[in-house]
């Protein structure tokens, strides 16, 4: 089966927690922080495989998840890291995300693994948070959320000349003639329902990757039949190879087939339509020597023009094949030698640093306790005296979800809230 579009589900692994601990030893009552930090969260990497020409592995399991990295532990143990999550994929996959549509990830130049998804960093331990202020920190800083993302993968063949046409022009045929493919032939539409790659080799060390893409029919630019599925097989090509059937055994008119298909084309993509093209006027072989001349003539005055050469051939008795695959063959040697490259669209944005925070109840003293680095950080740049602060630091609150937790353990109007020596009365 040929697969060449997925919708799958990725995510990386979240970073483990930093520990708080504390030294217990024997003679030492008051022993400093130790807890351990934890381990980073396994990244989702690709890489290409090149012995793989298809996506279907990716329609029968969905979800790819790296593992969690493990919390830290006391005596300053680190976590363990979670283990990474490699997707392989055939040499052409461009990588999009799901809901925008647009490019994350090319793979067709890509030699090494690319990380897609970065593993949470693990958490510090509170071992880092102690200060002349705070010498025994009771929180830790948690680990790094996961990256997750619906992400779309589309096999864009990489083949050198893409083969157009309308259904039942003879491309089948052609490439069973000039290359190693061996497509199924018969008189159907979309008798091809899966692009066919074959070499064509011209002897000398000269050849080329041929893609027969499937008949495109009016409206495929919009989806039309299996449009879609059709015009993306030829993005990469640098040349493109025009058959039609200059007979007209079916009734179809030549020059309208060839401009129809690059009305299709160019609604498209603009630069595909633009790439360098020759036509093959096909099925030399059951017309009279008139109607050839004639019909040749025809093509000739309407393309030509616009520096699109036209080669008479029959795919049946090989006349005039050799002919069109050394131009073929030229034309490419004269384009850029690069594969054509998707530029990036859409850079994934998980950058979010998450620092600690204590909240708890003093029994003792009969006060809450708010702490953490980010805490003592605002209390040195907010001056809580003026109304303007003071409500950037219940705004903080809230929005970090100490309000919450302060409800969680009870408090009430009235109650009294520390945080490094500043105090004040709760009141919702």
């Amino acid at each position: 089966m040929f697969a060449d579009f997925a919708k799958i589900y990725i995510r990386s692994g979240k970073g483990g927690d930093g520990h708080v601990s504390f030294r217990r030893e024997l003679y030492v009552p008051d022993g400093g922080p130790d807890g351990g930090d934890g381990g980073n969260g396994g990244d989702v990497i690709v890489v290409v495989d090149e012995g793989l020409n298809t996506l279907v592995d990716f329609r029968h399991v969905r979800k790819y998840c790296a593992k969690d990295g493990q919390p830290g532990n006391k005596k300053k143990q680190h976590g363990a890291n979670g283990a990474d999550i490699t997707l392989k994929v055939p040499p052409g996959t461009v990588i999009k995300d799901a809901e925008s549509g647009k490019v994350i990830l090319d793979m067709s130049n890509k030699k090494e693994p690319v990380v897609l998804l970065k593993g949470g960093h693990g958490g510090n331990g509170n071992q880092h948070y102690a200060t002349s202020t705070m010498q025994a920190p009771k929180y830790a800083q948690p680990g790094q959320d996961a990256q997750e993302l619906w992400v779309t993968l589309e096999l864009k063949v990489i083949a050198d000349v893409g083969l157009l046409g309308f259904p039942n022009v003879g491309k089948s045929t052609f490439l069973s003639r000039t290359t190693n493919a061996r497509p199924k032939i018969a008189n159907y539409h979309f008798t091809t329902l899966s692009p066919n790659l074959g070499v064509v080799d011209l002897g000398e060390g000269q050849g080329f990757v041929i893609a027969d893409i499937p008949g495109i029919i009016e409206g495929a630019s919009e989806g039309v039949g299996l449009g879609y599925e059709f015009l993306r097989h030829i993005e990469r090509t640098k040349v493109l190879l025009h058959v039609v059937d200059a007979a007209s055994t079916e009734g179809r008119d030549p020059i309208a087939d060839i401009r129809a298909i690059h009305t299709e084309l160019k609604a498209y993509n603009e630069e595909l339509a633009s790439r360098p093209m020759v036509i093959a006027a096909n099925k030399m072989d059951v017309m009279s020597p008139e109607d050839r001349e004639m019909v040749l003539e025809l093509l000739r005055e309407e393309f030509e023009p616009e520096g699109i050469r036209v080669f008479p051939m029959s795919a049946v008795t090989g006349e005039g094949v050799k002919e069109l695959l050394w131009h073929v063959n030229q034309m490419l040697a004269d384009a850029p030698d690069t594969v054509i490259e998707f530029a990036q669209e859409y850079v994934p944005d998980f950058t979010r640093e998450v620092l600690p925070f204590e909240v708890y109840r003093d029994e003792k003293e009969n006060v809450y306790v708010i702490e953490g680095p980010r805490i003592e950080k605002m209390l040195g740049y907010t001056n809580l005296e003026s109304e303007k602060g003071f409500e950037f630091f219940q705004n903080f609150l809230k929005k970090n979800g100490i309000l919450t937790k302060l409800e969680e353990l009870g408090i009430v109007d009235g109650d009294t809230v520390r945080m490094y020596g500043f105090e004040f009365e709760y009141y919702k």
